[in-house]
């Protein structure tokens, strides 16, 4: 018998005890032994819950839950990095081992609580933190254990893919797109983790440390949101054959890695272009089984919980042959992160300028003295002003930034977009 204590009981916590309800046989011929709730700690012990927990198994502390001799494995769904850290710190010194869905938890202190989990012999499971439903921790970890990842290309958080899609496909606003996006509730009534990438940035730390080896943390990764898009990137960009959207990218180098997150343009034929609305997708190139996708549900409680289920039944089946601890941290190089000013992509940018002679020539100057070599131009007149849409060749972050900075100067620019990466 495998003994579980919950930590939190919300919308996920509430979706693993209904499955550990309704499966609980098929659970158990699969895990090996039975998977048994012991004990839960909530917020509050009177609230309504959509699930029945015998009273007798609630609690308000969850120390009763981390230290009680009779649970043998925490799994935490209460999110954030304290007091989760400490009740996950505390779980595996005392030799139990733990299941997290906490993104922000493993993107920042991962080293810490696996190499504790491998001192204590304990598991430290962490599929349901990335990507919901989709098995991408499992994948890296174990099915690509053989072959070397070179990149990865996410999309990663539903919704701003929810935002973006709206945008692309029934020209709503940014505004308009977010509004939708909370009233059917694939978006907080505070969306700025969402929007400005940091949920994004979490989960891509977590897929780079585990697919190249070497540990890279939250505040190593460059992050950019979505909230100065407007419909004139997303419909220029889409009349020359691109799919706008917010993309988590990660590469090994060799002696380095990089990781960031921004608005991408992805070519209408790349597998990521097609993913829509909520949906979250992760593509992987390896030396040896070259190109993956992985498709599905990046969030909600039942997808979720099947990440968190199937790491459960992980813990029983290593408890049952004595191999739990075994492997834990596999982050056995330290290799540096590259800054992002030194990261070379080619890049779009969409201006607006004033219609006259002469005004070309001075755009283009601005890339030719940071020496950034343009693909192609694309210019739309409007009255007394354009918009031009300019490709560059690949460059330099840095080069492609003061090519920015130089053109947001000009008093011929009225308006200029964030700088779109291209990713062939």
């Amino acid at each position: 018998m495998l003994r579980v204590g919950l930590l939190g009981l919300g919308n996920v916590g509430s979706a693993v005890v209904r499955r550990l309800q309704a499966s609980a046989a098929e659970l158990a011929h699969r895990a090996g032994m039975p998977l048994v709730l012991r004990r839960v700690a909530v917020a509050h012990l009177d609230k309504p819950r959509g699930v029945h927990v015998d009273r007798d198994l609630l609690t308000d502390d969850a120390w009763q839950v981390v230290r009680d001799p009779e649970v043998d494995v925490v799994v935490e769904l209460i999110g954030g990095i304290e007091p989760a850290r400490s009740y996950v710190r505390e779980a595996l010194n005392l030799g139990k081992s733990v299941i997290t869905a906490n993104k922000q938890l493993m993107a920042s202190r991962g080293r810490e609580l696996l190499e504790a989990a491998e001192q204590a012999g304990a598991d430290l499971f962490f599929e349901a933190s990335v990507a919901g439903g989709i098995p991408v921790i499992r994948t890296l970890k174990e099915s690509l254990a053989g072959d070397r990842v070179r990149e990865i290309v996410g999309i990663l958080n539903g919704t701003t893919n929810y935002i973006l899609t709206r945008m692309d496909e029934e020209g709503l606003s940014f505004a308009e797109a977010l509004s939708e996006a909370q009233r059917l509730g694939f978006a907080e009534s505070d969306p700025t983790e969402d929007v400005e990438g940091h949920d994004a940035a979490a989960k891509l730390a977590i897929l780079a440390s585990v697919a190249f080896n070497s540990r890279v943390v939250r505040s190593d990764v460059h992050c950019e949101g979505i909230a100065q898009l407007t419909q004139r990137e997303v419909t220029y960009t889409k009349e020359i054959g691109f799919a706008l959207k917010l993309v988590a990218h990660a590469r090994d180098l060799g002696e380095e890695v990089e990781a960031a997150v921004y608005p991408a343009l992805l070519p209408r034929g790349h597998p990521l272009a097609a993913v829509r609305r909520e949906f979250n997708a992760v593509w992987l190139r390896a030396e040896a089984a070259g190109e993956l996708l992985l498709y599905g549900r990046g969030a909600g409680g039942d997808p979720t919980a099947s990440a968190v289920l199937s790491d459960l039944v992980a813990v029983a089946r290593n408890r049952r042959y004595r191999a739990h601890g075994r492997v834990s941290c596999t982050c056995y190089h330290q290799k540096a992160v590259r800054s992002a000013a030194d990261r070379v992509l080619a890049a779009c940018l969409v201006l607006r300028v004033v219609d006259r002679p002469g005004v070309f020539a001075q755009v283009a100057s601005a890339f030719g003295e940071e020496q950034v070599s343009l693909h192609s131009i694309v210019q739309q007149s409007r009255g007394d002003e354009a918009d031009v849409l300019l490709r560059t060749h690949p460059a330099p972050e840095r080069a492609l930034r003061s090519v920015l900075h130089r053109l947001q100067r000009m008093p011929v620019v009225r308006g200029c977009s964030p700088l779109l990466r291209v990713i062939e």
